[in-house]
């Protein structure tokens, strides 16, 4: 294993499967997909009381190349008898992002993604669900998760507030990702800051809509993504 820092989910090599019936487990999407190529990572959002996964799941690949392969390969077939929808994020979602992503650290294992989100969400407008990273076997946390803000207003509170406060009874550690293709450099530059103030591409005082049913998105996240 690096040593090296931990970096954000690379969007470009993450694709977005959905369709996906009820017994579709972590372990499962990665059998199957790591016959396109190298996976970095799955993750299948679970509904915080029951514990099972919404339809949908995100995997990384280890490039951008592997993640088209994969969805040229994978799109429509069938998986315990239902056709999945594999697609990359939309060019959209990208334009959202304007590198206010924040990195969450030693988190208690009972914490999910609704739970994050209740808590991030005070400091502003949240893009897509927040990331916890899980080990593709089991689906338990890894202990750290990825927020990616609308705003570096929201993100610059969101550190400055949480860093250090407990969250089911740990003492978490909370700031700016690691740039992905660096060395060392993290999120919240000045030429990030100055970018996002001259192209304001999204309403950041826009109220959060992500969990406003209680639970995991569905609906949401699915307007990030293009289908074919």
């Amino acid at each position: 294993m690096s040593a090296g820092p931990i970096l954000e989910r690379n969007q470009d090599a993450t694709i977005y499967v959905g369709g996906l019936d009820e017994k579709v487990t972590d372990g499962i999407l990665w059998e199957l997909f790591v016959q396109a190529g190298p996976v970095v990572s799955v993750n299948m959002p679970k509904d915080r009381v029951t514990s099972s996964h919404q339809g949908f799941g995100f995997i990384e690949f280890m490039g951008e190349e592997d993640a088209d392969y994969a969805i040229k390969i994978m799109n429509m077939i069938k998986l315990y008898g239902k056709p999945i929808k594999v697609n990359k994020a939309s060019a959209h979602e990208k334009n959202m992002d304007v590198g206010a992503n924040v990195f969450v650290g030693n988190l208690d294992p009972e914490v999910d993604e609704k739970l994050l989100f209740d808590t991030f969400s005070a400091f502003g407008v949240i893009l897509q669900v927040p990331k916890i990273m899980r080990d593709a076997e089991t689906g338990n946390s890894k202990g750290f998760a990825f927020v990616n803000f609308a705003s570096f207003e929201a993100s610059d509170s969101a550190i400055e507030a949480m860093n250090g406060q407990f969250l089911c009874n740990r003492a978490i550690t909370v700031s700016y990702a690691f740039k992905k293709d660096t060395k060392g450099e993290r999120h919240g530059t000045a030429a990030e800051r100055m970018l996002a103030a001259q192209n304001p591409l999204f309403p950041s005082d826009k109220p959060n809509q992500i969990f406003s049913d209680g639970k995991l998105p569905l609906m949401p996240v699915l307007n990030y993504f293009a289908f074919s």
